[in-house]
């Protein structure tokens, strides 16, 4: 799916007013007058703790665009459903962000107190976790949660919300909505409980969907049938999805930019694909060669060596270097900003335009085309 405005070429950068650094940043551009549902600008969440201050982010910036899907991947701990929880304000104690701006349709909405952001989560941001359970109440009927989402947020009275609660779920794919909205969690299946909770987070019609690894409990076809729906929301209202996932299947599949998380930095950003089809961060060459390919058969996959750092213990410089085939002594000690590489960017000194590090051979079996990924 492409749902990037016609008047923009896809992948494109643009310099965003007010901040010199946004080409480098990998900023999606928007139609002339025409702003981002969410930016984000060097966004830093830290853990204090009695021995350290932990950083869980650090200097994340992306946009996303109206109608549009940015995937954000990464191993466990890079950093991904931290920045969805950081952009709603869902961070757990003594969590907090600590520098940065979040702006939602043109607002700053990181500094709002809690009391003043309650009313954007549902109305203006929607949320869907990972597992629908933890996000539905057993003790009442789907019924009940859909119309007392609808009339927190709408000006609605009971018999327009229960109309609107059916509406929704036929527009999720509920079978048979006036017999099902008086059922209880437990009585849907893993993926009839994922499409009421993408109907909840459509409730109220919000700009901004975040969806946390929303398909990894379900089974292949399940998931294809969730991610579809998603794609057609999102070009049906034109609402930004911030869709996070380890699955890079799910971000060819569903996704128009897909951003590289690692060690909580933003390691790489483009259109999808390009990224895919010609990673430039050796992580994300990395994660695509531990893809199998559907037209060669090896003896064993490949695997990146080492492991995400700790927080605690993050390396100087270039946060993926110990883990490198590439790495040099300017690597540990200089940390690289995103830099344009190829059509996307990477934060990788392979790409600097004045002093390029010089790329070694490494002997492992990476597969020459990882496009069938893509199909």
């Amino acid at each position: 799916m492409s749902s990037t405005p016609s008047s923009v070429e896809p992948g494109a950068v643009e310099q965003v007013p007010g901040d010199r650094n946004a080409a480098a940043m990998g900023h999606k551009p928007a139609v002339a007058g025409q702003e981002p549902v969410l930016s984000v600008r060097h966004l830093r969440v830290e853990f204090p703790t009695r021995h350290a201050t932990l950083v869980a982010l650090d200097d994340v910036s992306f946009d996303i665009a109206p109608g549009e899907v940015l995937g954000v991947v990464g191993e466990s701990g890079a950093g991904k459903s931290m920045t969805g929880n950081a952009v709603i304000q869902l961070l757990e104690p003594p969590g907090h962000i600590a520098s940065g701006e979040i702006h939602l349709m043109g607002r700053r909405i990181d500094n709002l107190a809690e009391e003043d952001f309650v009313p954007l989560r549902g109305r203006h941001i929607g949320m869907i976790f990972q597992d629908p359970l933890t996000s539905l109440t057993p003790l009442f009927s789907i019924g009940d949660q859909l119309v007392e989402t609808l009339r927190a947020h709408l000006p609605m009275n009971e018999r327009q919300a229960r109309e609107r609660a059916l509406a929704l779920l036929r527009e999720v794919g509920i079978p048979a909505p006036e017999t099902r909205l008086d059922s209880y969690p437990h009585q849907f299946s893993g993926g009839m409980r994922q499409r009421v909770v993408i109907a909840l987070a459509l409730a109220a019609e919000p700009e901004l969907i975040i969806a946390d690894e929303p398909t990894t409990a379900l089974d292949v076809s399940v998931q294809a049938q969730i991610l579809a729906l998603l794609k057609r929301v999102c070009a049906e209202r034109g609402a930004a999805v911030m869709l996070v996932t380890h699955d890079m299947g799910v971000i060819a599949e569903t996704a128009d930019r897909v951003a590289v998380m690692y060690a909580g930095r933003l390691i790489e950003i483009g259109p999808v694909g390009e990224v895919i089809r010609r990673p430039q961060h050796p992580y994300t060459e990395g994660l695509m060669a531990s893809i199998p390919g559907l037209a060669e058969r090896r003896e064993r996959l490949y695997q990146i060596e080492g492991a995400m750092p700790r927080l605690a213990a993050i390396p100087e410089g270039c946060a993926f270097n110990p883990r490198c085939p590439h790495a040099t002594e300017r690597c540990r000690t200089e940390r690289p900003e995103l830099l344009p590489a190829g059509g996307s960017q990477a934060a990788c000194w392979l790409h600097d335009p004045e002093n390029p590090v010089a790329r070694r051979e490494v002997p492992r079996d990476i597969p020459r085309d990882t496009r069938e990924v893509a199909r």
